[in-house]
């Protein structure tokens, strides 16, 4: 007899899962399927889990092809499953690849293929919620963004669009899943959308999948004109739709503790909020050489002006930009300077320029430091006036932090609203606010 095992979370069991389970047992005569707890699915990053262990069970039960099922709680247990039960073959979905070779000393290791396609019929029909993630741009953040939604339970990669036909089967081929030339039928197969590709382009990609009714997550800066922003909200909101800008730092754990502890009064007053953000680009990259939307500000400055606008808000009397440029004009280093009604502020960030990266926010009665990389915000400390008075907090910050967002996206189109205060329409609208006023002084958008 060929014994065989398999594990997952099996969320909102859907066809994915089932074709997993019945190319599992086609294995060998006996299956063995561990259902992870939500404790360990949380050690392990996990997120946003909606159905109980027991519900979680019972659907892997229904299926027929588990002859045994046990539950998955702690690290490590897979090694002593595969001794315990005589496992002769271990498979998962090849979106692990790679992750449990160090137990083919023990039995055959199987990554099976993943299902490409999640019917949005057979998932209504069941009064399921997930959700079928389309993807346009195919670029480093994309690259990334993959893996973290694997960790968010109710959300589903259906396919990857790019102009660039090369581009996208590329991509698609490494993650095993669909591309697509075509944006209609694109947007037929999915029901939201994340915007990854080149600045410039965001706009119009928002507006037309907005105009198919489809619910969009844009990495940053979401747009670089105000009135852009204010259309495209407006629009969201009078169909329905969530449009969500992407800055990671917004969504994670750390940085909301943090803005927490800042706004509490513990500091006193806040009178002034430094943030700094620098990395060595090279010289012929896509930042460094696109010489209308690349430059240091546009890449990063969506990170350094966002702990400033939620900490002293939008109206700010003054601003002003100091860049050093290199022999193309692009900025390699700015630092953008506010004035507020009774505070100031300095947003640092540079591509050609490295400097020590630091977030500090000062106030009446203390300040708040959190080094490089603040922007992964996992420890700050509080200072008062006795040196000796210091105050350490801590948070995890899983992965890329890019789950944090998908999250929170996802439950915003799920109707709860609990995140809206994270990032705002209004701030993201004070962002593309900024970035225009930075564009303009550069004379960037004339030439459009």
């Amino acid at each position: 007899m060929t014994r065989v095992i398999t594990y997952g979370t099996f969320d909102l069991f859907h066809e994915g899962h089932y074709r997993l389970l019945k190319r599992a047992k086609a294995l060998g005569d006996y299956l063995i399927v561990g259902v992870t707890t939500e404790a360990y699915d949380k050690t392990r990053g996990k997120l946003n889990v909606v159905d109980s262990l027991m519900t979680r069970i019972e659907n892997v039960k229904k299926t027929g092809f588990a002859d045994e099922v046990i539950i998955e709680e702690a690290a490590g247990q897979k090694f002593n499953d595969v001794k315990k039960f005589h496992i002769d073959i271990f498979t998962v979905g090849s979106d692990w690849i790679g992750k449990f070779d160090y137990l083919s000393d023990y039995c055959k290791v199987v990554y099976l293929e993943r299902t490409k396609n999640i019917s949005s019929t057979m998932l209504r029909e069941k009064n399921s919620h997930i959700q079928r993630i389309g993807i346009i741009g195919t670029g480093r953040i994309a690259e990334r963004f993959i893996p973290e939604s694997k960790l968010v339970s109710g959300v589903s990669i259906q396919g990857v669009y790019n102009p660039h036909k090369e581009s996208a089967t590329r991509f698609a081929e490494r993650w095993e899943i669909n591309a697509y030339e075509d944006l209609e039928e694109f947007y037929d197969a999915i029901d939201i959308v994340y915007i990854a590709s080149p600045h410039e382009t965001h706009y119009r990609y928002i507006k037309s999948a907005m105009e198919h009714g489809k619910h969009v997550l844009c990495e940053k800066p979401m747009v670089l004109e105000r009135k852009q922003a204010e259309e495209l909200f407006q629009y969201a909101k009078s169909r329905g739709l969530i449009l969500l800008e992407g800055i990671k730092t917004a969504y994670c754990p750390g940085f909301a503790k943090l803005l927490g502890i800042a706004c509490s009064g513990t500091i006193g007053n806040i009178r002034n909020v430094e943030a700094c953000f620098t990395k060595l680009e090279k010289p012929d990259s896509r930042e460094l050489t696109n010489t209308c939307y690349g430059g240091s500000f546009t890449e990063l400055g969506s990170y350094v002006l966002l702990p400033i606008l939620k900490l002293l808000g939008k109206d700010f009397e003054d601003i002003r930009f100091d860049s050093i440029q290199g022999e193309n004009g692009l900025d390699l280093f700015t630092k953008v300077s506010f004035k507020y009604p009774a505070a100031i502020a300095t947003a640092t960030c540079g591509l050609g320029v490295k400097s020590e990266g630091r977030l500090l926010i000062a106030g009446s009665k203390g300040y708040i430091v959190v080094e490089a990389p603040w922007w992964k915000t996992t420890y700050f400390e509080v200072h008062y006036g006795n040196a000796n008075e210091v105050e350490k907090y801590s948070e995890r910050f899983l992965g890329d932090g890019l789950r944090y967002e998908i999250s929170d996206f996802l439950s915003m189109i799920n109707g709860a609203n609990q995140s809206d205060f994270k990032l705002t329409r209004g701030e993201s609208v004070a962002l593309a606010d900024v970035m225009e006023r930075f564009m303009r002084k550069e004379k960037r958008l004339e030439s459009r």
